[in-house]
């Protein structure tokens, strides 16, 4: 399966003092997985095999659950090609 790329923003329904160290918690399950991604203001892309990166999706939701979450909103974007889709394509002629 090619390279895809899909971005994750969750929205863990908790206190909001809870807000941030919740969504924290989520990325640190993403860099644990040893997936390329960037974390950006409003949502967190992952670079990897489609499957994988949706089981992370899944996990997330258990991770905003556990930390307190009797509801989660997560906003998913997929971009998938049969030739692979990469982060830097999108974005290396923008950093410096």
């Amino acid at each position: 399966m090619p390279v895809c790329n899909v971005s994750l923003q969750v929205i863990p329904l908790v206190p909001e003092k809870e807000v941030y160290p919740t969504v924290d918690k989520v990325i640190d399950l993403i860099a644990s997985s040893g997936i390329k991604h960037i974390v950006g203001p409003m949502e967190t892309t992952m670079e990897g095999n489609l499957e994988d990166l949706l089981e992370i999706v899944k996990k997330a939701q258990e991770v905003c659950a556990d930390a307190g979450a009797n509801r989660v909103l997560s906003v998913v974007k997929i971009d998938y090609s049969d030739r692979g889709v990469t982060i830097d394509e999108k974005v290396s002629k923008y950093q410096s």
